[in-house]
């Protein structure tokens, strides 16, 4: 081990315990993509072929969780090649594209998997992210979000979309389900 290394670091810590309350009852954290789980540019290439960057942080949160009991799910207005490429390297199996009303999505999600919106967390960037997010149990805002959505939401990251904000949203869940502390001896 290194002895150099902060010991007790305070990522997480004197969250408001309406935040936890709330993030403690997440069965399934759903994610907007383009400026969530990307950073929201749009990169073509000279064949008009779209490519999208994701983060590895926000993989490894997004399987943790999946291993952990949370359902994850992908509700994006755009429709994307990579992000279908993407979602199947993660196992994600709840990938909606081409969604203009993601409030609709998310409540038919909730019915089929017999969940309560209070059981859902939803996190986006936008303004198309808004409705979703009145409807979830969680909202949450990446640190780069329009300032009406961070207005909305009942938390926001310290990352921005496509920089590790859904990571920090998976840890948030998992912390506040007390599975923090088993994960972070996992790896250790």
């Amino acid at each position: 081990m290194n002895s150099k290394a902060v010991p007790n670091s305070p990522y997480l810590a004197n969250l408001p315990a309406d935040l936890l309350a709330r993030a403690a009852k997440i069965r399934l954290a759903v994610f907007d993509v383009d400026g969530t789980l990307t950073d929201g540019r749009l990169w073509y290439g000279e064949d008009g072929r779209e490519t999208k960057v994701f983060h590895v942080h926000d993989g490894l949160g997004l399987k943790r969780l999946q291993a952990n009991g949370v359902r994850v799910a992908i509700i994006s207005a755009r429709i994307s090649h990579p992000v279908a490429l993407r979602a199947e390297e993660l196992a994600i199996t709840h990938v909606y594209q081409g969604q203009g009303d993601k409030r609709a999505c998310l409540r038919e999600l909730l019915d089929a998997l017999q969940l309560a919106p209070e059981q859902a967390a939803f996190t986006g960037d936008d303004l198309p992210d808004l409705p979703p997010m009145h409807l979830a149990g969680l909202a949450v805002a990446v640190a780069n979000a329009h300032p009406w959505v961070a207005t909305a939401a009942h938390w926001q990251t310290t990352r921005g979309g496509g920089m590790g904000a859904a990571r920090e949203v998976c840890d948030l869940i998992l912390h506040a389900q007390g599975k923090g502390a088993a994960e972070r001896e996992r790896w250790q």
